[in-house]
Formats: structure tokens, C-alpha cells, sequence
């Protein structure tokens, strides 16, 4: 008589947030040698977070990222859940009835503050803001105001490139990408004719990618125009720029750029280094000027303000200085650093003890900081410390199913099969129009395909 084994039951695990680093954290998951049942949940009904909602429509190579993402999510453990919100839809205590552990990875939408007076002046806007407009993010409004004719867009990052260059672009030039109806409509309604960029620091210290920097010369409608006011190195630029293979190809373009004339093109695209937004300007409530003070470099690649400053005649202010996460209900956050308080992905409650079965990976562990790389790393911190910490020999969580829970609560809900009809519905909006796709951007309308049943 031989003695019968049993498998381990599967680890039932919950993942709020259907971007990379939550996909990420899930496939390293399925690849574990324990056994594993993930839910991914999502407030939008759509997957892929700010892949689908931060990057540029005229960035298609940058989300060929999603073929990967897709595939992940088409694991026979894995299951999308979509158009289900934390905190109304889903509380902790609802999260820990179903799964032996719960993974936060809702990443960071909002933009990040910048202390200058004048900051709230109608015409201010926030970079994440807009980026979700011309992305069309369902829960923006569907029109942006774009009547200013000089422009001035403060940051030294990809996210304030995208910005310039969708606001340098013609509405025809974005056509040919992924953009819904309305935010052409806007676009062919933007009077901008000057766009300039704000680096605080030189152009050695710039955080733009070569590729997104050299992308700005490529509309036939734009000129690009490096001033050579602030366009200086000091010691450990010099060293930056000779030894580090990113930075050389940086300023290679920006090299081939500086001093240049306009070729009178109808928009142009300044890019102006070390000038930093001191004072958002105004008159009647309304964006006027931005006021600039010119900084020097220190020899070590830091600067210091030279009391020196400059007053743009510009009628919008672009923030493009970062994004932060937002806190969630029920979960220890450190509202300095806009992160969960955690040790290495460990959720910590505010007495310094780690809450069980909590963790989190992505932006809102970490920060806003990295690329994909870094976001594969650090969900597999999180997901090592999970299977060392959770075993499928504790008894298993009470619920039975989330999806009757929400189902009980009147909560609508999308599905894996859901977002594959609203993918090709979009896909053959776009095919109507030779595109790639068309994005729907009301909520309604995508729950509501998604829903669809065919024959």
C-alpha cells in the first residue's frame, strides 16, 4: 500500500494595476515553481496602463511593448478583470478575503508639484494631464484648450519632448496614429507657432532619450532650435560627455543643432538650457509670461542660480517635471516620497512592521524612476520575498471567487475576452481609416464592447 501525495493548493494571488510592473510581477509568478492563480485588476477596462495611456500615439515602436504584456496576460492563470476601482469596488478587507496575498502596482498618474508662484494661473497645466488628453484617457475631459501661440514647456525629460512635439505637430502629421476623433479636433485647433523647452541644467545633464531627441527634427513642419545661451560644460560634463555612450549620442544632435537659424518652417521648437521656472506670470487670472533665472555650473555637474532673469512672453506653461503616485485607502504611504511604505516591496505599517500578505512593485514602490528593466527587477524583489513569505500550506482565503463578489455588488466588470473585442473593434476603426487603430476613449462605450457577444 503506497501513501497518496497531494499537490500544494495554488497560491491565489491579487494584483491591483494592469501595467507593466503588475504584468511583470504575474509572469514571474507563473514562472515560480510554486503553483499560482492571478487575478489582475484594473480600474480602467482596458490593460497595459501607461503604455496605452503615457505614451506618445506618434511612439508606435515604444509600445510594441504590448506584444509582450499580451502575452502575458493570455496565461491560463491569469485572469484581466478591468473597470474595477480600489477602494469603492474593492476594499483591503474584500482583497485579503480572496488572496493569500495582494500585489499594489498602480503605478503614478498625477503630476508631480512645482513650488512657484504663479503655478495655478489659468494657462498652467500639468504635463500628465495633457499627455492623458492626447492618449485619450477616459476619465480626462474630451477638449484642451490650445489658443496660446508661444508656448513654454518646463523639464528636462522625455515626457517634456512628447509634449513639445505634439504641441509643434500638425493635427494631419498625428492622423496617421492611434488618436481618437476628438483630440484631432483639438489638435487642428492649436495656434501654437513657438514651443519652448526648460532645462534647469545643461545639456549634458539633460534625461532625454538620443531617440526622442532626434524624433523632434523629424516633422517637415517644425524647426528645431538649440540656443547657444546656456549650451556650457563644465568639468564633469566634459568627462560625462566623452565617457558615457548615452550622453555622446545626446549631444551629437544637439551639437548638430546649436546656433542654428530657423528655415522658416511654421512652428519651431526652442530648446533652452539653464533656465530655470522661478515665476509663472499673469494678468486677470490668466498665464502671461514665465520668468527665468539663468544658472551656472559648479564643476561637479550641479548648478546655482547667477541672480540673472528673463521674462518669456508666453501664454501656457507646460509642468513636465515628473509624475508621483497617489495614495490608496487602507494602505501605509509616505507622503513625502509619494511611495507605499515598504522595504523592498514588503508593505510596512506606520510603526515600521510589515503588513502580511501586502506588497507592492512598480512606481508606487519605488517611484517614478527607471525603464522597463528596472520595473522587471523590482517585481522580482517583491515576487521572491512573496514566495518565501506565503505558503499555499496556510489555509486558504475564505472567498471563493472575486468575480461573484463583484458580481454580488453590482460592480461591471470587464474580462480578458471583453478587452480582445474592444482591441479589434479598435483595430478596425483604424483600418477604415488606414491606421493602425482608433482608440475609443469613453468608458461606457469601451465596457460596453467589450461586453459584445458574437456569433
Amino acid at each position: 500500500m503506497t501513501e497518496e501525495t497531494t499537490s500544494p493548493r495554488p497560491l491565489r494571488i491579487g494584483v491591483i494595476g494592469a501595467g507593466p510592473a503588475g504584468i511583470y510581477a504575474a509572469d514571474i509568478l507563473t514562472k515560480s515553481e510554486v503553483p499560482v492563480e492571478i487575478d489582475v485588476l484594473e480600474r480602467l477596462p482596458a490593460p497595459y496602463g501607461l503604455v496605452r495611456y503615457g505614451v506618445a500615439p506618434d511612439h508606435p515602436r515604444i509600445k510594441e511593448i504590448i506584444k509582450a504584456l499580451r502575452r502575458v496576460l493570455d496565461h491560463d492563470n491569469i485572469r484581466f478583470i478591468g473597470n474595477v476601482n480600489y477602494g469603492t469596488d474593492l476594499t483591503l478587507d474584500d482583497l485579503r478575503a480572496h488572496y493569500d496575498a495582494v500585489i499594489f502596482a498602480t503605478g503614478a498618474i498625477a503630476d508631480r508639484d512645482l513650488d512657484i508662484p504663479g503655478v495655478d494661473l489659468d494657462g498652467s497645466y500639468g504635463a500628465a494631464d495633457f499627455v492623458s488628453w492626447y492618449d485619450g484617457h477616459p476619465d480626462v475631459p474630451r477638449t484642451w484648450p490650445l489658443t496660446a501661440k508661444s508656448v513654454a514647456v518646463l523639464g528636462a525629460g522625455n515626457v517634456a519632448l512628447d509634449v513639445a512635439r505634439v504641441l509643434s505637430k500638425t493635427a494631419d502629421e498625428m492622423l496617421v496614429t492611434e488618436i481618437p476623433p476628438n483630440v484631432f479636433e483639438g489638435l487642428a485647433q492649436n495656434q501654437a507657432t513657438d514651443v519652448h523647452v526648460f532645462a534647469r541644467r545643461g545639456p549634458v545633464q539633460v534625461k532625454f532619450s538620443p531617440l526622442e531627441l532626434r524624433e523632434l527634427a523629424h516633422s517637415p513642419n517644425v524647426d528645431v532650435l538649440v540656443h547657444p545661451e546656456g549650451f556650457e560644460f563644465d568639468e564633469a560634463s566634459m568627462r560625462l560627455a566623452t565617457e558615457d555612450r548615452h550622453v555622446k549620442q545626446v549631444m551629437k544632435t544637439l551639437n548638430a543643432w546649436v546656433g542654428k537659424d530657423a528655415t522658416g518652417k511654421i512652428h519651431r521648437l526652442h530648446l533652452h538650457f539653464l533656465e530655470a521656472p522661478v515665476e509663472i506670470t499673469g494678468d486677470d487670472g490668466k498665464v502671461t509670461g514665465l520668468r527665468t533665472e539663468h544658472m551656472e555650473l559648479t564643476g561637479d555637474g550641479n548648478v546655482r542660480g547667477t541672480g540673472q532673469f528673463t521674462d518669456w512672453p508666453v501664454q501656457a506653461v507646460y509642468r513636465a517635471v515628473g509624475y508621483r503616485s497617489s495614495s490608496l485607502p487602507g494602505i501605509p504611504f509616505d507622503n513625502d516620497r509619494h511611495v507605499i511604505s515598504n522595504d523592498g516591496g514588503r508593505v510596512l505599517d506606520e510603526n515600521g512592521t510589515q503588513v502580511e500578505g501586502v506588497y507592492c512593485t512598480g512606481w508606487i514602490k519605488r517611484g517614478p524612476v527607471g525603464l522597463i528593466g528596472h520595473t522587471k527587477s523590482d517585481a522580482s524583489e517583491t515576487v521572491q520575498h512573496i514566495l518565501k513569505e506565503v505558503s499555499p500550506d496556510a489555509p486558504a482565503p475564505q472567498g471563493v471567487d472575486i468575480l461573484a463578489h463583484l458580481e454580488l455588488h453590482g460592480v461591471d466588470y470587464t474580462t480578458w475576452d471583453g478587452w480582445s473585442l474592444l482591441d479589434a473593434h479598435e483595430v478596425g476603426l483604424g483600418e477604415a481609416e488606414s491606421r493602425e487603430r482608433v482608440k475609443v476613449v469613453e468608458r461606457e462605450d469601451m465596457v460596453r464592447i467589450s461586453k459584445v457577444l458574437t456569433d
